[in-house]
């Protein structure tokens, strides 16, 4: 029977994936009351006023509830009912999960809702006539209570319902109003192996029955639109009442998709089950076919064909044509003979009933009577042509004039062009130019002729030169014998000495520069640490070195040829303590050496002396360093404005000072994520009686 428009429109394809987990009793308890502890104000004192006090424990009731009844109604919404999905879905999920329990376990849980929100709104007016703190604190502890007690009685309803989801979140996808091939027969008949010829999906296939144990869908392209193909377990024939949940999901399918129906018959009886047995089989599920196409696909034709049956086996698959009006095609899954066939006759029979189902309904002549053809009529007798310029004509007989005359001219030669070949082999992109045409052959008539096997009773392999690689090897070696010949002859001319000699050098030449190119490309690798120029170890830069460097590629160089390298040098400066030090200048200005009797031990210094010294010591220090630093770089801003090197020092301890207390919390920052408070005050905090330990 039809579907009425408005029950159509109504019809959704549900994503059971999308259902939010459901909580155990425990964890709707403590998610609940953490978000109401989190949510609300959480200090309150004996000296508010009573009115503060009320609105205060007023407020964590009603956001309980509110809390409560929020998530109940996320669980209730989430899952279907049952009385407002498709026909299919419903009986899907009374087999798999029994419809009593499942609408039982959603009202208990829409019970509850109600339950909690009555609770709320009592212990809220009961809150407004509250005089104390102490009494206004008991009311919320038990309406909060009284709400956990009501989730915690549905303990056995949340846990069935959340392995209902789970269960429910693995469910193919399946759009009940599409296109739909839906495959049935006994077990291991080859339905699995047809879904996976046809579609792109992967449903596993063993050598036992009951493989599939739910249904799988697949989705295959056929005339630019996309159908799915649905894979059922495998049905027995035995009374309705005493099949299982596997069983009787195909059965749902059968009797509720509006489908083509691929029956799969085992030719080969491999399947463990008789051609007779099949057929009682599918007169007991016959009334299921009704108003559908129907298809019967004869499997496993490798193994056994249809010209191989029993006369009674083929009186049987005779009345199945007739009796039950199905189209019998033969296939095979393992050598895919007859899957094509298969797949496009129950897809065109599926379009044919779709295409009358729709021509039969009323909504067709709303249509056709919007649609209006126009045809024209002649209003006389008269033949009018298309009008075409007098130019343009005379062009086009140009035109075909002298591609008559090429033709013409062709053709009496005897020629045949390349375009002419082209077009004779199936045009551009399909003709393979013909190298053949420069083939030097005795006779130019042999050039296009195609080369047989056997000619005049004859294999043409058996003219072959059989020694023909033995042939082919000595002319090779004799080759690498003349070269080797031509090799000695030349080596022993005098005059190709000294040429080898050059050769040598120069391969030593060029394997030294690929050593340095090499040593270079290593050391400015990528993945090397940037090291500073001071730290790269530099070639010797001195004559010797330059003339060790020279021989090594071949230029032998005297010291008459590095003369002016030589000049150019520079002398080294001495290196060591300066000859000056421990002179004594005198009042003329004259350096002497200062004797150990002028010299005077600190412990002999007065006070005065010791800080003069020192003084002293520090300033040649700082005009030495600067000296030796200003024709490098410019001194440091940090002691730019510093007179001297005491006032350096005690800048710099200054400095650390004022920097302790900062070093000291240094690892802690802005940026840096830290719990200043360890521990938290609502839950550690306040005095509890003997053996109370429930922080709430």
């Amino acid at each position: 029977p039809d579907v009425p428009t408005l029950v159509r429109a109504r019809m959704v394809v549900y994503n059971f994936k999308k259902i939010q987990p459901v909580p155990t009793s425990t964890d709707f308890i403590d998610i609940v009351l953490s978000k109401t502890q989190r949510g609300t104000p959480t200090v309150i004192h004996n000296g508010y006023s009573i009115n503060r006090i009320r609105s205060f424990y007023m407020r964590k009731v009603k956001f309980c509830n509110t809390n409560y009844t929020e998530k109940i109604a996320l669980i209730l919404t989430d899952f279907p009912r049952l009385d407002d999905i498709h026909p299919f879905y419903a009986d899907l999920l009374n087999i798999l999960y029994d419809r009593d329990h499942y609408k039982l376990a959603l009202g208990q849980l829409s019970l509850a809702k109600k339950l909690i929100d009555t609770v709320g709104k009592d212990y809220v007016k009961m809150l407004k006539y509250g005089d104390s703190l102490f009494r206004c604190k008991a009311l919320k502890r038990a309406a909060m209570g009284r709400m956990c007690t009501i989730i915690k009685r549905n303990k056995a309803g949340l846990a069935y319902l959340e392995q209902v989801r789970q269960h429910m979140s693995r469910l193919p996808s399946i759009d009940p109003n599409t296109r739909t091939i839906l495959v049935a027969g006994f077990p291991n008949v080859g339905k699995s192996s047809f879904m996976n010829k046809v579609t792109r999906a992967n449903v596993e296939v063993q050598p036992y029955a009951f493989t599939t144990k739910s249904l799988y869908v697949g989705h295959m392209d056929y005339k630019y639109m996309r159908w799915q193909v649905i894979d059922t377990p495998g049905v027995l024939d035995k009374p309705l009442e005493e099949r299982n949940t596997i069983e009787m999901q195909s059965i749902t399918a059968l009797a509720h998709l509006r489908c083509t129906v691929l029956y799969v018959l085992d030719i080969s009886e491999q399947c463990g089950y008789s051609l007779a047995q099949q057929t009682a089989l599918f007169k007991s599920i016959q009334p299921l076919f009704a108003n559908k196409p129907l298809l019967v696909a004869v499997n496993k034709t490798d193994v056994r064909s249809m010209d191989d049956l029993r006369p009674d086996e083929l009186d049987l698959i005779e009345w199945i044509k007739t009796e039950g009006g199905a189209t019998v095609l033969p296939m095979s899954t393992f050598s895919e003979e007859g899957v094509t066939s298969v797949k496009q006759t129950a897809c065109d029979m599926l379009l044919r009933e779709r295409v009358e189902l729709k021509m039969g309904s009323k909504k067709v002549e709303d249509v056709l009577n919007r649609i209006h053809v126009s045809e024209v009529r002649p209003r006389d007798a008269r033949d009018r042509t298309t009008a075409i310029p007098e130019s343009v004509r005379l062009v086009r007989e140009r035109k075909a004039m002298e591609a008559d005359s090429e033709g013409a001219v062709a053709a009496a030669s005897g020629r045949k062009t390349l375009r002419d070949m082209q077009e004779d082999a199936g045009g551009a992109g399909v003709f393979s130019f013909p190298y053949q045409s420069y083939w030097d052959l005795k006779n130019e008539d042999w050039k296009f002729d195609v080369i047989p096997e056997i000619m005049d009773g004859k294999n043409i392999a058996d003219f072959v030169d059989a020694d023909i690689e033995a042939k082919l090897a000595a002319l090779e070696a004799e080759e690498d014998r003349l070269i080797e010949l031509a090799a000695l002859e030349g080596g022993a001319s005098e005059e190709d000495e000294e040429g080898v000699e050059t050769h040598a050098l120069a391969e030593r030449i060029r394997h030294k520069k690929r050593l340095i190119v090499n040593k270079h490309r290593e050391d400015k690798g990528p993945n090397r640490p940037i090291v500073g120029r001071t730290k790269v170890i530099r070639r010797e830069m001195t004559v010797q070195g330059l003339q060790k460097h020279l021989k090594s590629v071949g230029v032998e160089t005297g010291d008459a040829d590095l003369q002016n390298v030589r000049k150019r040098g520079r002398s080294p400066a001495p290196r060591g303590r300066s000859p000056s030090r421990g002179m004594e200048t005198d009042d003329e200005g004259s350096k002497t050496p200062r004797s150990s009797s002028q010299k005077k031990r600190k412990a002999d210094m007065t006070p005065e002396e010791k800080k003069s010294a020192k003084l002293n010591r520090s300033r040649s220090k700082m005009g030495v360093r600067g000296d030796a630093k200003s024709s490098s770089r410019a001194r440091s801003r940090s002691v730019a404005g510093l007179r001297d090197e005491s006032m350096a020092v005690q800048a710099d301890k200054v400095l650390k000072k004022h920097q302790r207390e900062r070093n000291v919390m240094g690892k802690v920052g802005e940026a840096d994520r830290i719990i200043n408070m360890k521990k938290e005050k609502w839950m550690l905090t306040g005095k509890r009686g003997i053996g109370k330990t429930d922080r709430r």
